[in-house]
């Protein structure tokens, strides 16, 4: 994306989209419900549904993440996507067991299907809008470092899934006649979404819990710190240890701690770290760095087993 596109389509922006993208396929798959009488098209509606009760959570989440910091949270707000995430998958989860609830009382009483074209039909283009609006998502999740975004992009990709199963399985049941098949399908779709909802809570979690950055910004980080004691002259004294991360929505944090020689003046020892903390920030967007300054000779220990009683 260039760089005007990833400003325009802001994670609002498109949450606000998918609002109105899930209103329209949910008209769309409720019309093709009510045309077929079809089971497996009742569980593409229901997660219809889903969709646009997750779209709706995830722009009031993103707004909050926004806010900047305040008193109450000095470190801002960004963990909000993080609900988002787990209230989608949450949602996906119940979804999917009224799926399973439906397509039970199916299997033991099928029905014949009605006008499978039209329903097709419906399936087919309601599936085409949430394929381009998850493919446009995806792109600037990874823009924007944005889970609420990715959330439900997923969510959209699983819903394309779930249409394609479902236009399968009307398809051969108006091939075949056996009427038994469009609920199966309809269990089949269930079981592929309740999968990606219990992965969503999964990954909502760790990032709740505070979990590390990614193991290639975390190596893009030892080697900016890397170049830093490599360089010659008395910076080669200069070492970096105790280093932790988290990530926190779309922000990034990052703590550790420089040596550096006693008799430096702590004028020197802040101009280096400032330039430390500059290389850190161009290297890894959106980082927010915090050095402990300490004297060579220094060690600190962290964490240690006693300090937890």
């Amino acid at each position: 994306m260039t760089p005007e596109t990833t400003r325009l389509l802001t994670p609002r922006r498109l949450l606000m989209a998918s609002v109105v993208v899930a209103i329209v396929t949910i008209a769309l798959k409720t019309t093709a419900w009510l045309i077929t009488d079809s089971v497996g098209l009742l569980s593409d509606a229901m997660e219809s549904l889903v969709n646009l009760a997750s779209a709706v959570f995830g722009l009031v989440m993103v707004t909050i993440a926004a806010r900047p910091a305040d008193d109450d949270h000095p470190y801002g707000h960004h963990k909000a996507e993080y609900f988002s995430s787990g209230f989608e998958g949450i949602l996906i989860i119940a979804a999917a067991l009224g799926i399973f609830w439906a397509a039970g009382h199916r299997l033991l009483d099928p029905q014949p299907i009605q006008q499978v074209g039209w329903g097709l039909a419906l399936s087919v283009l309601s599936s085409a809008l949430n394929g381009l609006l998850a493919w446009v998502m995806f792109r600037a999740a990874r823009e924007h470092r944005s889970i609420a975004l990715e959330a439900d992009a997923k969510h959209l990709v699983t819903d394309v899934w779930t249409s394609a199963g479902v236009v399968l399985g009307l398809g051969l049941v108006h091939v075949s006649g056996w009427l038994w098949l469009d609920p199966v399908v309809a269990m089949a779709v269930a079981a592929n979404i309740l999968k990606e909802g219990f992965h969503l809570i999964w990954r909502s979690s760790q990032g709740l819990m505070d979990e590390a950055l990614e193991p290639d910004v975390l190596a893009t980080i030892q080697a900016t710190l890397a170049a830093f004691e490599s360089q010659p002259g008395e910076a080669a004294i200069i070492r970096f240890d105790h280093l932790s991360s988290r990530k926190a929505g779309q922000r990034r944090f990052v703590d550790l701690h420089m040596h550096m020689p006693a008799a430096w003046s702590l004028g020197r020892a802040a101009a280096v770290r400032a330039s430390v903390e500059q290389a850190l920030m161009s290297a890894v967007p959106g980082l927010r760095t915090t050095i402990q300054l300490l004297p060579s000779d220094v060690e600190a220990y962290v964490d240690e087993p006693g300090d937890a009683t």
